[in-house]
């Protein structure tokens, strides 16, 4: 596998999640996550969730409290691939939660740890930036 397609699977990875998240489904969501997953938030504290059950849990939980903060839909900005090896890739974006009018509700930066599971790229763990 080459890089062009690592770069290309890891911008796909971030397009198809920006298309599903409309739904606020988390099992549709969580679909883009290995099991096990975790998720090491801005505050330093983490959370390890160990079958798919448990990440479509936490990813409904999530968008349930996006959803109910008036959010829509979400859009990435300044994606960096950082290819490590040919297989895997470290993937930063800027996330930002947006309102029925496009304004910005909510925006930070997070880097998730990719690799090839069953030939899609899969997240094993996720890092929120803290500010």
């Amino acid at each position: 596998m080459n890089t062009t397609k690592l770069q290309s699977d890891t911008l796909a990875f971030f397009d198809e999640f920006t298309a599903v998240f409309p739904t606020f489904d988390g099992a549709q969501i969580a679909r883009r996550y290995a099991a096990p997953y975790l998720a090491i938030h801005a505050d330093g504290s983490s959370d390890l969730f160990p079958t798919a059950e448990s990440i479509a849990t936490y990813f409904q939980r999530i968008v349930d409290g996006y959803r109910n903060s008036g959010c829509q839909s979400c859009r990435y900005l300044d994606l960096e691939i950082v290819p490590m090896g040919s297989t895997a890739a470290l993937g930063t974006v800027t996330w930002e939660l947006l309102r029925a009018d496009d304004s910005v509700l909510a925006a930070w930066r997070e880097s998730y740890n990719l690799a090839y599971l069953n030939g899609r790229l899969k997240a094993f763990v996720s890092v929120d930036h803290s500010e």
